[in-house]
């Protein structure tokens, strides 16, 4: 529980990425009870796997990379310099003869046959010493910006994005995995750069050697273990006294819910995902509503309850340099790239920390948030300017930052408005 931009996802989303969890974060608002217009709340267990299986499809890919690198290595010198056509070579034909004659046959001059030999030797040690400098070139990345020309294999299903219908994503049928047998696969083919070449090489490879089998049931097994969702939102579900309109399905949504919290098994395409121990977190603000609105049934489901504190000044000054990618790194990055440096003093930080601060009291509390709407008020003159000052160091201190925000502070209508 608590006001938005006090950090409530964030944490979720640290916790999953510490456990190398699968991790959804979806917004309850999204679903409907069973019968109207909306999702589906098992939608989410369905998100869920196919979360997982990419997650664990890209480890996969990681452990077979150097497999398929080299397999695409052979794929595009193929391409760069095919192979010449394979001559047969010829028969040689031994005449027995007596060993008193084989001194006269050795001064005698090469057959035929032995000259197309050497020949053919020649050619393929002359093809095979060649491959091996475009592969040196391919290797030093000298050939990068070249064009070729690859196959790329598409399997082709008429009208089936037109006439699915959304009603079937409830019954989760896969109209491309079902029709997609039935009809040929069919190359088309692109012209791109060697480097675009390997990428789309690279992944069709890797899907060879990967066993999709085994990606499955790890991902399966993962979801049921270790997945996270993240139910955000979870007070606009509150049913009111209104009991017309889109509120009458609020509490059949709620209900809906229960028993994924609860645990039950969801069908999926790629099998059965059994609920009991998926880590379920609820969020919301709260603000017209409190966590007692909800169904009992449901408040029993979610027996830890956390109320997160409002952000002050040092939280705002810690978000500010803090994290490894923090708004003001974001924004001295931002404006390298037009060749301008700028450098925040602490008194600034410190400034726009209690700026961000008196904002939020005054009016809506947007919690971190308000510290992207003041860092772009602070920036957008320098922003706007940029090309002409290339090459200029700038100095962010206390002052400047009261200097393009003091007007804006001081109208309270007008600080609504911009930030």
């Amino acid at each position: 529980i608590g006001p938005t931009g006090v950090g409530k996802t964030e944490i979720a989303r640290r916790l999953a990425r510490l456990a190398d969890a699968p991790f959804l974060k979806v917004e309850a608002s999204k679903f409907t009870e069973v019968g109207y217009v909306g999702r589906d709340v098992e939608s989410m267990i369905r998100d869920l796997t196919d979360l997982a299986i990419n997650m664990l499809r890209s480890s996969h890919s990681e452990s077979v990379k150097e497999k398929a690198s080299r397999i695409v290595e052979e794929r595009l010198l193929d391409i760069l310099m095919p192979p010449p056509p394979k001559r047969k070579r010829p028969k040689k034909t031994k005449i027995k003869s007596d060993p008193e004659s084989d001194e006269e046959e050795d001064k005698q001059p090469q057959k035929p046959e032995e000259i197309i030999d050497d020949i053919i030797k020649e050619e393929e040690e002359s093809f095979a010493r060649t491959r091996e400098k475009m592969r040196k070139n391919l290797k030093s990345g000298k050939m990068e910006d070249k064009f070729v020309n690859i196959e790329v294999k598409n399997s082709v299903i008429p009208m089936i994005e037109v006439f699915s219908p959304s009603g079937f994503e409830e019954m989760d049928i896969n109209f491309k995995d079902m029709f997609g047998s039935m009809f040929p696969k069919k190359s088309k083919e692109r012209t791109v750069t060697v480097a675009e070449a390997r990428e789309i090489l690279m992944e069709e490879e890797s899907n060879k050697l990967i066993d999709m089998d085994k990606v499955i049931s790890e991902a399966i097994e993962k979801v049921e273990n270790s997945g996270i969702i993240f139910l955000d939102e979870i007070d606009k579900i509150v049913g009111r006294e209104s009991r017309t309109g889109p509120d009458v399905s609020r509490e059949g949504v709620q209900r809906d819910i229960l028993p994924i919290v609860e645990g039950c098994t969801v069908a999926t395409k790629y099998g059965m995902v059994k609920t009991d121990h998926i880590l379920f977190i609820a969020a919301g603000a709260f603000h017209t509503s409190k966590p007692s609105d909800l169904i009992p049934e449901l408040q029993g489901r979610f027996p830890i309850r956390v109320e997160l504190k409002n952000l002050g000044k040092e939280e705002f000054k810690r978000i500010l340099i803090e994290p490894k990618n923090s708004l003001v790194k974001q924004y001295i990055a931002l404006l390298e790239t037009e060749k301008v440096d700028i450098d925040f003093n602490e008194d600034a930080i410190d400034e726009m920390a209690s700026i961000a601060c008196q904002i939020n009291d005054q009016t809506e509390n947007i919690g971190a948030r308000r510290l992207h709407t003041i860092m772009e008020r602070i920036l957008s003159d320098i922003s706007f300017k940029a090309p002409e000052i290339k090459g200029d160091k700038i100095e962010i201190d206390a002052d400047y930052v009261r200097d393009q925000l003091s007007d804006i502070i001081e109208d309270k209508d007008l600080s609504r408005y911009i930030l």
